[in-house]
């Protein structure tokens, strides 16, 4: 996207300097035209309908350029594509802790191969920061409580500077790392070079540990909804709304499980706030995204009704 963001910026700085050297100059012409002298003064106009529709309809047309262009573009950056590789990253003063969907974690390093989208979820276990990439033209604010999103592919390899661009503290300054780019090879070899499980594997151990099946059953017979297809699905709340079981609902819904309550089931489930780390909160979530098929063992699985899939709101998670 960055060769767009720049034409465009490029495409403004034209237009702007354009215009610009056009008022000045006009403002020189009419300055010597009608300088003072003796004899001669200007004529006033009254009005004139054709002048003012011109003054106003061409800067309208041209600030649409830059709206419809900048539209687009934004639209293509807020969308990541379907098959984008996900990358989970927790700001803390003054590090990013980075933890792949494979499971590899880093400090302050994020590596990434030629030619991948790849998805970042982020969210801060603090106050506000923000994921800043000058080569790559993205920069979007970390905040706390909640997660936010980015996305890139990066086209050549190198070593590319990450910032912090939100002021969060004494040591902001600090706050950097890099976005190791490597060949597709390279980047196999290094994620072979630690045998880690994935992370929706550790959300699935911390779903059995910390005794979350016991409401959330695999069948249509626990207290709390089933989980399985739950993901980016529309559901059905007890106060009639509809919304999206996003990572953001998901999160809540560990979090603050009465804040939104499925239909049909009772707010039961107790409020995990501080008794769960972001690191098991997002491998939790990993776990309840990857459950878009029935998990093994669980045959003759019956699907939740259509009207309000099974959600997190009472996943019972300690």
């Amino acid at each position: 996207m960055a060769n767009q963001v720049d034409a465009l910026y490029i495409y403004l700085l034209v237009v702007a300097g354009f215009m610009t050297a056009l008022i000045f100059l006009t403002i020189l012409v009419l300055a010597i035209k009608y300088r003072r002298v003796h004899g001669r003064e200007a004529q006033q106009i009254e009005g004139s309908l054709i002048l003012e529709i011109t003054w106003s309809v061409i800067p309208f047309f041209v600030m649409l350029t830059f709206f419809i262009w900048g539209a687009v573009i934004y639209f293509r950056e807020r969308t990541p594509p379907a098959d984008a590789t996900e990358v989970y990253v927790v700001a803390k003063q003054w590090m990013w802790k980075i933890e792949h969907a494979e499971g590899q974690s880093e400090i302050n390093e994020l590596h990434v191969p030629i030619g991948q989208n790849t998805k970042l979820i982020m969210t801060s276990q603090d106050v506000i920061h923000s994921f800043f990439v000058p080569a790559f033209r993205i920069k979007q604010d970390v905040l706390p409580g909640r997660y936010t999103t980015a996305w890139f592919k990066a086209t050549k390899p190198g070593h590319y500077h990450l910032f912090c661009a939100e002021y969060c503290g004494t040591m902001h300054s600090g706050m950097g790392g890099d976005i190791v780019v490597m060949e597709p090879q390279e980047y196999a070899q290094w994620m072979a070079g630690t045998a880690v499980a994935p992370l929706r594997e550790t959300g699935k151990q911390l779903f059995s540990a910390l005794g979350c099946a016991t409401c959330h059953r695999f069948d249509v017979q626990g207290r709390g909804p089933n989980l399985v297809g739950v993901y980016n699905k529309p559901v059905l709340l007890e106060d009639g709304r509809t919304v999206i079981a996003d990572e953001n609902y998901v999160r809540e819904s560990i979090l603050n499980p009465t804040a939104k309550i499925v239909n049909g089931f009772k707010p039961v489930m107790p409020t995990f706030q501080g008794l769960v780390s972001e690191e098991q909160l997002n491998a939790l979530v990993a776990y309840v995204k990857s459950l878009a098929q029935p998990p093994p063992g669980t045959a003759g699985l019956q699907s939740q009704p259509a009207t309000f899939p099974a959600q997190t709101e009472k996943m019972q998670v300690q």
